[in-house]
């Protein structure tokens, strides 16, 4: 008998094209299975044709030179070409009282399904499920054959010569992610993303089947009384009436393996044969329940729900299981200014988030890309995901990582204004051709979704509303339950109580999220769906804080530039290729021309004559390939950061939030990105995690007013802060420490004006270093670093001070588990003594709420000095957290004679392999880094925490360099 519950098929498949398959999906399936020989090959399941067609070597990697132009389009080749058969077995042996459904969350875009002989067909739209009951037909020794013969979207479309957002547009008529055909920032996908995009699956019941459950929580008493609603539907499958015994039992995980049962309740019902019914739980009531808060906010706790089903004669028939977690999220249009204000849990939280396309172009979607993706924007002290109405409804694996790291996320269902209703041509003014399939496929999604916490609200289309009949039924499906319609129930008054009624709010569809009908309406840009958002390209830094730079109260889409490290435009492009731009000059100013095959990689230039000065430029002259892309993270890294502290800098009194466009890239694109589709983080990344932190001290670049944000619901007393400016010489002209500064919670308060460069002969280059810290330890809070010049001049004395060399001391230690490494580094700048009048260079940083991962910043430093027992005292405190398999204490000491400060430190990983090939990529990737792209003042020491999976047979190293550092220096 086998087991009840649900085995993935995401392995063994082997497919082939439709015209190479001379036998019919019967055939294949009984007599004529194919063997794993060509003209068959392994498949990419989940995945799509293009993923399996570019494993097998059958066409060449679209993401690689100029490689994407020779592969022929599905216009060219006819539908049939990317037709594709897939095919594998798998085992399953069924009692008499078992039943059998194999599941496909998604495929794009219609199906055959032949198993053991026997056709069923899955029927149109990209963003459906599909579960088929195949009890009848599944072998009795329990070897099953299964073939799928996946078909094209009916309306592929034409790329026009120029390209263009969503080519011709025709792609919008099917119920598709519209990005295929080609987009300003994205290359077309020549297959249209045809094939089992998603999980493939096999659920084995008892005679009663679980179908959807929907959890809802609510809130009373000021969050002190809580209830949890569920509703589920049951499904009888046998031909008899059945007892049962339904179970929902909601556990919260302690310290290690150890869980607390919450809540345990049993519920008996017959449900009559043959029938479905649904079924609503008398409510669960929980007192004090801890909460789940958006990133920077507090804590993502989560408990696990289990609702299971028991037959009476048969036992367990079902199981069904889910992370959830309470909490309340609620959002109107602020009167002052006139931006949509969000608040979880009662508390307004001030939006500073991404835009989100698609993990990978070709939908080759797996768990540990999705952690990582989302982990990085977390990382990125960022809390909100839009995840944009081109692209797809994000899988559960998404949402799972969003619920985990308190990433909220903002779905929009598949409607485009570039394909939908405007553009050139103008197309499908009327949206997608069959509007009842849309309505399936959303109602669908949001079945699939809504017990997420992280989901924040529905969208119905980027800068284009639904039709207005798809509008209406959204509008209506997706209305909320009266007690959500309430801005606010802080009062601690009972609106209503809750019974196992109609009005139990988890009978409703969602009934707890907004639905906005488009992503420029409704307090989102200015409101009335004109094209009021962006601006995408480069700006000047001091504009983001300017009063005129935009007058909207929340900007969906503000874009920009993210060219990202060297290493990637050698991993995707051949050395002819990897020429950096010409600069013309423009009357008074420069344009860049950029060769063909960055144009072709969607390249955005640091430039805009007349208005924006070339921001590399700024720096001289490049001298190549990786002397550009290292002043392109300079200004990656100012231009982020200003982005993100001029929309902080008015946080509430004229902005409720921001969203950049975009936050990635699902190609190896040379745009718009804070992390590459190699996931290395480019400079921006980190402009953006130390603008965003919950409590951050920056510049006003337009006024030179030092301010603090407080981003918290806690007033924050007895804090300093300590301004100090360095030049080149590596003296410090300016030194200020204020004292006693209180900060009010959820708010940005000037605090002092700068009086530098006002200063009588002030340096036309110089560095600020801002540290807010805790008077009472000196434990810094927010430490923010920033290089300036001088009004109207440029950084090219920078250029000189490359040839400086600052001493360094690396003190590292590692921690192995597995294939996990845990470094912790500790670099100091020991060209001077610190400046005794300042108290916090050791950056001895406060503890920060994290998702459980070990900071390296809450861990002491210890005081300057060279003395060996200080520095072992330090590394032991941090080695309580790590493994029992530890690696050596490090200490390396870089020579220099010179003084000044250590500009740009950077850190990467890469593998030594004994079959080293000239000229490959040796970077270990994905990395996360407690910080990078960093700077060290004379006598500041910094903690850093690097964390990497290493593959089989690979010895890593870190390596460090930086501006004024020459040579790599490398920790092995």
């Amino acid at each position: 008998m086998a087991a009840i519950g649900k085995t993935r098929l995401d392995s063994g498949w082997i497919g082939t094209r439709d015209r190479e398959v001379t036998v019919s999906g019967t055939q294949l399936t009984t007599t004529h299975p194919p063997s794993p020989a060509l003209p068959w090959m392994e498949a990419v399941v989940p995945g799509t044709v293009m993923a399996t067609l570019v494993k097998g070597k059958d066409v060449p990697d679209p993401f690689y030179e100029l490689q994407n132009d020779y592969i022929i389009d599905i216009t060219e080749s006819g539908r049939q070409y990317y037709t594709f058969w897939l095919f594998t077995t798998f085992q399953c042996k069924l009692s008499s009282t078992q039943f059998l459904d194999l599941n496909f969350r998604a495929i794009n875009y219609y199906a055959e399904v032949y198993l053991n002989g026997h056709k069923k067909d899955l029927p149109r739209g990209m963003f459906r499920r599909h579960s088929l009951d195949v009890t009848d037909i599944a072998h009795p020794d329990g070897r099953n054959l299964l073939a799928v013969c996946v078909y094209p979207p009916d309306n592929p479309g034409t790329i026009p010569p120029e390209g263009g957002q969503g080519g011709d547009h025709e792609i919008g008529k099917d119920v598709v992610a519209q990005y295929v055909e080609g987009w300003d920032w994205m290359c077309p996908i020549r297959d249209r993303n045809t094939g089992i995009w998603d999980e493939v699956s096999i659920s084995v019941t008892g005679p009663v089947k679980i179908i959807d459950p929907h959890l809802v929580s609510s809130f009373f008493d000021n969050y002190k009384r809580v209830y949890l609603h569920a509703t589920t539907e049951l499904e009888n499958r046998s031909t008899w009436v059945a007892e049962c015994s339904l179970n929902i039992q909601v556990t919260t995980e302690l310290e290690g393996n150890v869980c607390l049962v919450e809540h345990l309740q049993t519920q008996h019902l017959s449900i009559p044969a043959g029938s479905r019914v649904k079924y609503t739980f008398p409510e669960l009531f929980f007192y004090k329940p801890n909460l789940w808060w958006p990133n920077g906010m507090g804590k993502q706790s989560l408990y696990n729900v289990d609702i299971t089903v028991d037959v009476k004669g048969y036992g367990e028939s079902d199981l069904w299981s889910q992370l959830f977690g309470f909490r309340k999220i609620e959002s109107h249009i602020d009167i002052t200014t006139s931006g949509r204000l969000f608040k979880v849990n009662g508390q307004p939280i001030f939006i500073r988030g991404g835009n989100w396309t698609v993990s990978d172009g070709l939908l080759r979607l797996s768990k540990e890309r999705y952690r990582t993706d989302i982990k990085f924007h977390a990382d990125m002290n960022l809390n909100m995901l839009r995840c944009w109405g081109g692209g797809v409804a994000e899988r559960p694996e998404f949402y799972h990582y969003c619920d985990i790291y308190g990433l909220l996320v903002w779905q929009e269902f598949w409607i485009t204004g570039d394909v939908n209703g405007r553009g050139v041509p103008v197309s499908n003014p009327n949206g997608p051709l069959d509007h009842d399939l849309f309505l399936l496929c959303a109602r669908d999604t949001v079945k699939l979704l809504r017990n997420h916490p992280s989901l924040a609200l529905w969208v119905g289309g980027s800068k284009q509303i639904p039709p207005d009949d798809i509008n209406t039924a959204l509008k209506h499906d997706l209305r909320l339950h009266p007690y959500f319609e309430s801005l606010s129930n802080e009062s601690g008054k009972i609106v209503k109580d809750f019974s196992a009624g109609s009005d139990d709010p988890s009978q409703y569809l969602d009934g707890t999220r907004v639905y906005i009908q488009g992503s420029l309406w409704d307090g989102f840009a200015n409101g009335k769906g004109d094209f009021t958002d962006g601006p995408y390209e480069i700006q000047n830094p001091e504009d983001f804080f300017k009063d005129d730079f935009y007058k909207y109260g929340f900007n969906p889409e503000v874009g920009s530039v993210g060219m990202p490290v060297s290493a990637t435009i050698r991993a995707t492009m051949p050395p002819e290729a990897r020429q950096i731009p010409l600069f013309k000059k423009v009357s008074n100013d420069y344009e860049e021309v950029p060769n063909g095959m960055w144009v072709h990689y969607k390249y955005i230039p640091y430039s805009k004559p007349g208005k924006v000065h070339d921001q590399i430029l700024l720096y001289g002259s490049p001298k190549d390939l990786d002397d550009f892309c290292l002043k392109a993270q300079l200004a990656n890294y100012i231009q982020y950061k200003a982005l993100l502290e001029g929309w902080t800098s008015r946080m509430w009194s004229k902005y409720t939030g921001v969203l950049i466009w975009k936050t990635q890239n699902p190609w190896p694109g040379l745009r718009g990105q804070l992390y590459d589709h190699f996931l290395d983080q480019t400079a921006g990344f980190y402009g953006c995690r130390s603008a965003a932190e919950p409590i951050h001290v920056q510049l006003n670049l337009a006024t030179y007013f030092i301010e603090v944000v407080n981003t918290t619901s806690e007033e924050l007393s007895d804090v300093a802060i300590e301004a100090s400016v360095w030049d080149l010489e590596g003296t410090c002209p300016y030194y200020k420490a204020l004292e006693k500064v209180s900060m009010p919670p959820k708010r940005t308060v000037p605090i002092a004006e700068m009086k530098y460069p006002k200063s009588k002969n002030p340096r036309p280059v110089y560095f600020l270093l801002l540290k807010l810290y805790h008077m009472s330890d000196y434990r810094i809070i927010s430490r923010n670093f920033y290089w300036l010049h001088l009004s109207g001049g440029d950084y090219k004395l920078l250029e000189p001070y490359r040839k400086k060399t600052v001493p360094l001391k690396v003190t590292s230690q590692v921690s192995i588990k597995g294939t996990t490494y845990e470094m912790h580094m500790r670099i100091q700048n020991k060209s001077k003594k610190p400046v005794p009048k300042s108290l916090t260079y050791q950056n001895n940083f406060t503890t920060k709420q994290g998702d459980g991962d070990f900071d390296v910043a809450s861990v002491e430093s210890t005081h300057d000095g060279t003395d060996k027992e200080l520095e072992v005292g330090w590394f032991r405190k941090i080695s309580r957290h790590f493994t029992k398999e530890n690696g050596g204490l490090r200490v390396a000491e870089i020579n220099g004679n010179d003084t000044g400060v250590a500009f740009f430190l950077h850190f990467s990983v890469h593998g030594l392999k004994t079959d080293h090939k000239e000229g490959e990529d040796t970077r270990i990737l994905p990395v996360h880094y407690s910080d990078n792209y960093f700077s060290l003042v004379p006598g500041e020491a910094m903690p850093i925490k690097i964390s990497f999976e290493v593959p089989p047979g690979v010895t890593p190293r870190v390596t460090l360099d930086g501006w004024n550092y020459h040579g790599i220096h490398t920790v092995h």
